[in-house]
């Protein structure tokens, strides 16, 4: 393996080409996310689009736990996929007959093996909990399907008592054995040395269930596969019990681009199956998570896009692409935006600034930055027909200097506008029934009164969401002669705005006249 960008961070030469099997339990741990709740053909389409992603099993849910549970179990195992759907099962048999009887392919035991869950919850001895597990395996394989047991709180067992009863587990043929860090209190370091003691005294496959409450989840899986685990338990965006499980994309995009493991997972649908889920559990996706997040692929400040615009690798990891993910590279346009930004996302959707016009679309995004505004590809479009469609200064009969109003609830709306008309400055008040018409009355009383000119459309929409909504407005004027000109504008500032779409628009039309004079 050649080393990533000539620096060698890590020896992973041990996991090119492995294989690793995803277990996906987002229906079953994932559903156990506080205020998540599925319906049973909510559950069957997610099953489907994990299978379409390519994961190894689908843990499906609970059977026993009731009806409505068992009955969506039965009929995701009912449905055709390729993946190898799971049930879950105390070392109880009723427990494992709910799974059988729901025809899972694969039946995930468990028991609680650490001191403090067997005191408050199963009050069992340790000879107990094995002759239970043991048996509990037994009816499962007795029955032809496969067997995953849990030694549930594995990183506060006893080493001696989680050796125990794996061993006794594969004495009676399991499949399977997972090492749970059922409450987030691994580190990798350690938990790579727990698992890759237990692999080194079984000979079945290592399989891990790590929990986020440190954050960890992920950096735990990683180890435990460098360990010698080869199955790993995750959720879709990291869903699960308190701080959630390991995040699906995260563990596979580690594998497939650090460790250079394989996986079946078709990495292309990794975005697409994140937003499905942030659909129907209602659990919306941090714009920073990695991989699926709006932020994963997006750059604004002037240096990081100045440098992905010339080499994606400057500031993207370079050995995952969003193409991989089926996510999409995006420009920001914000305070912290720089030339070459605006201009490169001006030119992919079509439009040629000059120089000059260039810098007060930039000045623009920069002002609308500095309120704490986002600026998307609506806006900045908007911005620059503004800008670009403007009529050049040394033509304007009318060059906007400044506006300000009055308005209040005992005040009548009340605008000054200051303005260089036919190369003499102007000042005029003028009031109206809000603001807006107020400050169109004054631009309208700035005119000589020869020049007869009168609204035909006047038309204010928001462009961006919030309270602080960037406002697009469509001004059209018309004279005596019946000539119509429209014009635009847009501002967080809709006074301002609709100054600005309504000079434009009279420089417009008197541009028309002067030419039909001519």
């Amino acid at each position: 393996m050649k080393p990533l960008w000539g620096i060698v961070f890590y020896d992973v030469h041990s996991l090119v080409n492995e294989k690793v099997r995803i277990f996906d339990t987002t229906l079953r741990d994932g559903e156990q996310t506080p205020g998540v709740s599925l319906t049973t053909d909510e559950k069957i389409q997610i099953a489907r689009q994990l299978d379409k992603l390519g994961v190894n099993v689908i843990e499906a849910g609970f059977p026993v736990s009731s009806k409505g549970e068992f009955d969506s179990v039965r009929q995701i195992a009912r449905s055709g996929l390729q993946a190898q759907v799971c049930g879950l099962s105390r070392i109880v048999k009723k427990d494992a007959q709910a799974c059988l009887d729901a025809d899972v392919d694969l039946v995930h035991v468990f028991s609680p093996t650490s001191d403090i869950q067997i005191a408050h919850t199963i009050k069992m001895s340790h000879d107990e909990i094995v002759e239970g597990a043991m048996r509990t395996v037994e009816l499962v394989k007795d029955n032809g399907r496969t067997c995953l047991f849990s030694a549930m709180d594995a990183t506060r067992t006893s080493p001696e008592f989680l050796h125990r009863i794996f061993k006794a587990v594969e004495e009676v043929h399991c499949d399977i054995i997972n090492i749970p860090d059922t409450v987030g209190v691994a580190v990798p370091s350690s938990f790579y040395r727990l698992v890759k003691d237990i692999c080194d005294d079984v000979h079945m496959v290592v399989d891990v269930h790590c929990h986020n409450d440190f954050g960890l989840a992920v950096a735990n899986s990683l180890a435990a596969v460098e360990a010698g685990a080869r199955e790993v338990q995750v959720c879709v965006n990291g869903l699960g019990e308190r701080a959630g499980n390991a995040n699906l994309a995260e563990v596979v995009m580690g594998l497939h681009s650090i460790y250079n493991a394989k996986t079946s997972i078709k990495t292309e649908y990794l975005v697409e199956t994140a937003r499905m889920i942030e659909r129907l559990t209602k659990v919306k996706i941090p714009i920073t998570a990695p991989i699926v997040g709006e932020n994963a692929f997006s750059h604004e400040s002037g240096i990081h896009s100045h440098g992905i615009i010339e080499n994606s690798k400057t500031f993207e990891p370079g050995i995952m692409t969003p193409e991989m993910v089926g996510h999409k590279r995006r420009i920001v346009l914000g305070k912290h935006t720089g030339k070459h930004a605006v201009a490169k996302v001006l030119e992919e959707a079509g439009y040629r600034p000059s120089n000059e016009q260039l810098q007060e679309i930039l000045e623009r995004i920069k002002e609308l930055g500095d309120k704490g505004k986002q600026v998307g590809n609506i806006d900045l479009q908007t911005i620059a027909d503004v800008v670009i469609g403007d009529v050049a200064k040394e033509s304007q009969a009318v060059v906007l200097k400044e506006v300000s109003v009055m308005t209040g609830n005992i005040i009548t709306p009340t605008a000054t506008v200051k303005a260089m008309v036919r190369g003499k400055e102007k000042v005029l008040a003028n009031t109206g029934v809000g603001p807006v018409d107020a400050a169109v009355n004054a631009v309208q009383g700035l005119l000589d009164s020869d020049t007869s000119i009168h609204l035909c459309d006047f038309r204010i929409e928001a462009i961006s969401g919030g309270a602080d909504a960037l406002a697009e407005v469509v001004i059209g004027v018309e004279d005596d002669r019946g000539r119509r000109v429209s014009a635009r504008s847009a501002r967080e500032d809709i006074v301002m705005a609709s100054v600005e779409a309504l000079v434009s628009a009279i420089n417009r039309l008197m541009l028309l006249e002067e030419a039909a004079a001519r």
